[in-house]
Order: C-alpha cells, then sequence, then structure tokens
C-alpha cells in the first residue's frame, strides 16, 4: 500500500498579556455581569512578563528547545520552578505581543487594523529585525493619533488594541450590519490568520521547503469566517497560503472542536497516499477567546494567569520517501454516532479499534498524544492532569483486552506517560502536539509506533449531544517506497484481463 509520510511540523506562541482582559471570554463575561468584580481589579497584578513567558519549561518543549522526557523530570508545578529559554526553537518561536500586532496589520487586506503613529513606528522597527517579517516591514502604515482611535472605538464600535494597558490601535467593523463581520469577530479571525501565517512560515524556513511545491493547504482551527449570507463558509487556508508563498496551493477549512487538527492529518494523509495532492500542509492559528479562561481559578490559588499566550502550529504531508515517518491510513480510529460517551466507549473507539485492525497490544505502541494539556493550567482549575487521566484509561482498556496484567497496569502509566506541554487553546493540545517529536522519535530513536488522538465536543455547538473523535497510527519508515505508478498498474489489469479471457477462451474449446 502507498503511504503518505510525516516531514516536519512547527510550533508558536504568542504571549498576549493586554488581549487578556480585552478578549478573552472569562474576562469580558465578568466585565458585563460583574464588573466590580475584585478578579479584574486585580488582574494585571497576576499577568507574566513575555521574559517569564520564554522561561516556562512547557512552553520550550512546545518550541522544541526541552524534550518532553526532560519535561517530565522537572518538579511540578514548573510555574514555580527556575528555568532560563530562548524565544527560538527547532521547532519555532515565542512572539511578543508588539511584533504581533505588526502581524495583525500584516495580514489585514481590507485596512481594517489600525496603529497608533508611535506606536507603528516601533512595530515597523523591530519587524525589520525578524527574520521571517523583514521583508514586510515597510508595509506597516503610518498610524494614526489616539483621539482618532478612541472614536473609532465609541462611534464605530470598533475592538481596541492594547499595549502595557495603553490604547496603541483597533480593529474597525468590517460591515455596519453583519454581526459576522463585526469588529469582534475580525480581530478573532485576524488573529487566527495572523498566528497561522506565523506558524506556516515558521514551517517553511525550519524545514526548507519551497513553498511553491506546496499543493493544498488545510486550516484546522476553531473559528470560522464568513458573512451574514454563509456565516462559516471560509477560507483561512488560502488566505493564509496566500501571505506565505504558496502560489500553486489551494485549500479548505476542517472544523470539529477540538478534534480538528487530527481530522486534518487524516485527511491530509489520504490526499496524499491516494496522489491527489503530493504536498499537503495543516495550519491552525490561536483562539483568543480561550486567552486567561481558567484566570480566575489560578489567581484564587495564588497563581499567575498562565493562559496568556496564542498557540499556532503546521505541519507537512508528503509522499513517501522511505525515511520520515509513515502515516497508516488505513489503520485509523473513530468514535462513530452509535459509540457511547463514557471514556471507556470513547477509548475503546479511538485506541482499541486501532490496536484490533493492526493486531496489535497497547504496549506495541511507544506514544500515545491524546490531550497534551499543560497539567500546570488544568490542575488548579479542577481538572486534573488530563494527559495522565487518557492514559490510565487507556492502560484499563488494555487490561479489558488482556494486553496487560491489572497488577501491571501502574508500570504501564508509569513507562507510557507523557506530561502535557501545550497551552489550553482548545485544538491545540488535542493530539497534535507530539508532531515534531515524532519526527525526531520515528526516525533517528528508538520508537516504531506512535497514535494521535483528537477528541472534540461537538455538543457546545448546541446542534447534538455527541462527542467526536478521531485517531491515527504513524510509525517508523521501512525504507520501502511504493514505486508502482499507474502506468504499471493499467498494464498489470490488461495482463490479468488478457489471461482470464485466454482461459475462458480455452474453456470454450474444450467444451
Amino acid at each position: 500500500m502507498n503511504y503518505s509520510t510525516l516531514r516536519g511540523a512547527s510550533y508558536v506562541l504568542i504571549h498576549t498579556p493586554d488581549m487578556i482582559e480585552h478578549n478573552g471570554t472569562t474576562q469580558t463575561t465578568e466585565k458585563i455581569t460583574t464588573p466590580d468584580s475584585p478578579y479584574l481589579a486585580s488582574l494585571y497584578a497576576h499577568l507574566r512578563s513575555y521574559d517569564d513567558v520564554v522561561n516556562y519549561a512547557p512552553n520550550q518543549t512546545f518550541i522544541g528547545n526541552l524534550s518532553y522526557e526532560a519535561l517530565k523530570e522537572l518538579p511540578q508545578p514548573w510555574v514555580s520552578e527556575t528555568y532560563t529559554g530562548k524565544r527560538e526553537g527547532k521547532f519555532g518561536e515565542i512572539m511578543p505581543e508588539l511584533e504581533f500586532y505588526g502581524l495583525l496589520q500584516l495580514v489585514d487586506v481590507f485596512e481594517l487594523v489600525h496603529l497608533e503613529a508611535q506606536f507603528a513606528e516601533k512595530v515597523r522597527s523591530v519587524l525589520n529585525e525578524h527574520p521571517l517579517f523583514k521583508a514586510d516591514a515597510a508595509k506597516i502604515k503610518d498610524g494614526k493619533d489616539v483621539t482618532w482611535l478612541q472614536q473609532e472605538l465609541d462611534e464605530n464600535n470598533g475592538e481596541g488594541l492594547y499595549y502595557e494597558q495603553q490604547l496603541v490601535g483597533c480593529v474597525s467593523p468590517a460591515h455596519q450590519i453583519d454581526v459576522n463581520l463585526n469588529a469582534h469577530v475580525m480581530l478573532e479571525n485576524l488573529v487566527v490568520k495572523a498566528s497561522g501565517v506565523l506558524a506556516l512560515r515558521q514551517l517553511i524556513a525550519k524545514q526548507g521547503i519551497d513553498p511553491k511545491e506546496i499543493d493544498y493547504v488545510i486550516e484546522c482551527s476553531e473559528e470560522a469566517c464568513g458573512d451574514m449570507n454563509q456565516r462559516g463558509g471560509g477560507n483561512f487556508a488560502k488566505s493564509i497560503a496566500e501571505l506565505c508563498g504558496c502560489e500553486h496551493a489551494t485549500g479548505s477549512d476542517i472544523r470539529s472542536f477540538c478534534a480538528g487538527p487530527t481530522h486534518a492529518l487524516i485527511t491530509a494523509a489520504s490526499l496524499v497516499a491516494a496522489g491527489t495532492h503530493k504536498n499537503v500542509v495543516l495550519v491552525a492559528g490561536g483562539a483568543t477567546a480561550k486567552l486567561g479562561m481558567n484566570g480566575k481559578s489560578h489567581v484564587g490559588k495564588g497563581l499567575p494567569i498562565l493562559e496568556d499566550v496564542l498557540g499556532g502550529f503546521a505541519a507537512l504531508i508528503s509522499e513517501n520517501d522511505g525515511i520520515h515517518p509513515i502515516l497508516r491510513h488505513d489503520l485509523t480510529g473513530k468514535h462513530e454516532v452509535g459509540s457511547g460517551s463514557s471514556p471507556q466507549a470513547v477509548t475503546t473507539a479511538l485506541i482499541g479499534s486501532i490496536l484490533e485492525k493492526a493486531q496489535l497490544t497497547i504496549k506495541d505502541v511507544d506514544v500515545y498524544s491524546v490531550e497534551m494539556q499543560n497539567p500546570d493550567i488544568t490542575k488548579p482549575a479542577g481538572a486534573g492532569d488530563v494527559p495522565l487521566a487518557n492514559l490510565k484509561m487507556i492502560g484499563a482498556i488494555g487490561v479489558l483486552r488482556k494486553d496487560i496484567e491489572k497488577k501491571d497496569l501502574k508500570a504501564f502509566v508509569d513507562e507510557k506517560a507523557l506530561v502535557g506541554w501545550a497551552p489550553t487553546q482548545g485544538h491545540i493540545p488535542s493530539g497534535i502536539p507530539y508532531l515534531g517529536f515524532a519526527t525526531e522519535d520515528l526516525v533517528t530513536g528508538n520508537k516504531k509506533r506512535a497514535m494521535i488522538v483528537g477528541k472534540g465536543s461537538l455538543f457546545l455547538g448546541r446542534m447534538t449531544n455527541l462527542f467526536d473523535g478521531v485517531s491515527i497510527l504513524i510509525e517508523k519508515n521501512s525504507g520501502k517506497v511504493n514505486e508502482e505508478n499507474q502506468q504499471d498498474l493499467e498494464a498489470s489489469v490488461k495482463r490479468e484481463v488478457a489471461q482470464a479471457l485466454r482461459s475462458f477462451a480455452a474453456n470454450l474449446s474444450v467444451e
């Protein structure tokens, strides 16, 4: 069978402390329901600096500077540990808020993003030093004065951009009546696009890809762009490809809440294996709504607000080169309509079904990347250690399958457990964070198989109470490349048909 391969992945974080107050739904809801909230009053006292974010161990794992094995050895909570990190990693980077506001204007093609004059000059200066945006720095427009910006907020329902608690810009509405094009939605969508562009440019640079060779782009975040006549019509994918030099690419958006990226991974693997496209890119930008989502819990526990970064990723799926990990599009799991929603039913559908088809035990898979949320974030919020809970359930399924004895369950969990290192950006932690490490573990490392599992909460859309989830097995490349082309296949078919006709004729003559 012909398989596609995982060539590489990129990961980016953007530190956006001011967006926590103005764009995170926990904070904006609090402003409406409890404007004199003590939480809001003390918000800025609980924000981390950019250096704090860079020097935070899970963030360094996310961009590839610290292995997940090394992270596992560090005492938790990691926010209490002293660690020295770097802005740039082998998978991507951590970008400060000031530069990201520049990206918002660079990706805006309808002149909706406005920056204050002096701030615009600062942005232009710092982007001129960024290797991926140096050529774009001059496109930062001369800015507006603060009076104009404030008037746009007051009289035109603009959405403010703030830096160090000062108004430094705004996003104007794209339509005066259409709620799907108001300033709030446009800001959310431009954030997805800008962080997606950053992630894809990082992928292109880190992997040495010619963007003109990318055929298809799949965007798989959780936002949806459109207008009142087609609310989620799209297309983030093509808009991101346009700004990354992918001249010969087309693309589309895939949505399924947190499970979207794994749906996209399976789709990309199948498209390449089928020969429809040679190089398919997955990309996803970040979600402003989830900034500070559990902030009240963190502050209540005496912690800083840890959901202070937007996330983004990109991955390249290409034809089999005999080296990179192969994506087993024939070994996938799916949460079916009739699967049931209990943890056991979900794990059986997503994990057990693949093991059954592949005739493997749970011990034969070296890595299970399910929901890679950072426990520093989820534990204070009452959700516990999510990756650990998932692995315990996988182990329990193994006991039921008689892959392991019940007495060996703890040893299995201790051996296989990954610690979570991804921010709670919804779709970003869902299986995908391991792809970057997979390109090393399954090429030069000692691992043979990994499973990527994406889960999604479809009931949040109020259309169904069903859960969602898909999974796919990734394996070490055997080095064998299927070189059979269509002409060879056609010739083989013709030979078989001719032989069948000769046999049929021979039988007639005997009769």
